[in-house]
């Protein structure tokens, strides 16, 4: 991208996006070259499907993500809306073909911008990477198994998604409070294509940037392990305590916990016989 300055010292207003990839630290050296190939096939297609030159853009490599700024003049409903929504498609597409989905978690914040010869700094670019890096952006990405996650800046939902758009919609953002080095900040998270998000909220002043710990083994460990917690979840439901109202106890109602062998069994006409309970030792011998 060409400026027609580059001192550093000179600080322009302009729109930064940083991309990050879902668990990039359990990706091998042989798998992360051809990681790094779907994303910037991802982001620089979706650039030309939105009618933005790639020569129009700053982009930065990051190893396992792009950190990229655009320039005052190109609209940023135009990224927000149009390019957010090709991104999603063309990362779909790509994960048409792989076992284990590729996810991104992208930022977007407006702000003052310094470029120098080796790239861009400025507390804009330190906010807009801390988003895509945030504990909400990376549950939200793996609780709802979803490909893509937005977060913005609470100044940039105000000035711009608030307002709507082509392919923006406000009411599918949900906000969060979030615990930064700098201090707290709120942000709006979006899951392109899905309702507003919802999110429990996180702890004031909680450090950022540290996801729970990943299971070893890959991403498709990650996968197996929420797998394995959901139907804790549901093995756990089992055991809840039973209420029935057409008892006698204090309040009107029998209370049982059914656990083990025990099964509560009211009102029922049985057509042939029937046993209830489970079968053990010899007494399934006829006498």
């Amino acid at each position: 991208m060409e400026h027609d300055a580059l001192d550093a010292g000179e600080a322009r207003y302009e729109l930064v996006i940083s991309v990050d990839a879902r668990r990039s630290g359990q990706y091998s050296d042989a798998e992360k070259p051809r990681m790094r190939e779907r994303i910037y096939r991802v982001l620089e297609t979706a650039f030309a499907q939105a009618g933005v030159g790639r020569d129009a853009v700053h982009m930065e490599d990051r190893g396992d993500g792009v950190l990229v700024s655009v320039p005052g003049r190109i609209a940023v409903t135009r990224l927000l809306g149009l390019w957010m929504v090709e991104v999603h498609e063309n990362l779909r597409e790509e994960n048409r073909s792989l076992l284990v989905p590729l996810g991104l978690r992208v930022a977007m914040h407006v702000g003052p911008v310094r470029h120098d010869s080796r790239g861009i700094s400025g507390r804009a670019v330190d906010l807009t990477c801390r988003l895509a890096d945030s504990a909400v952006a990376r549950q939200l990405l793996d609780r709802e198994r979803a490909d893509l996650v937005l977060a913005v800046s609470d100044s940039l939902y105000v000035d711009v998604v608030s307002a709507g758009g082509k392919f923006i919609e406000p009411a599918r953002f949900s906000p969060a409070r979030l615990g930064l080095k700098e201090g707290e900040v709120s942000a709006w998270f979006h899951l392109p294509g899905r309702p507003a998000p919802d999110i429990a909220a996180e702890e004031p002043g909680a450090p950022a940037g540290g996801p729970p710990a990943a299971p070893v083994g890959g991403p498709e460990a990650a996968l197996a392990a929420m797998d394995a917690a959901l139907a804790a979840r549901a093995a756990a439901a089992a055991g809840r305590r039973v209420d029935d109202s057409d008892g006698d106890d204090e309040d009107g109602a029998d209370r049982y916990r059914a656990q083990g062998d025990l099964s509560v069994h009211r009102n029922n006409v049985y057509q042939q016989p029937v046993h209830i309970g489970r079968v053990t030792g010899d007494s399934h011998r006829k006498d």
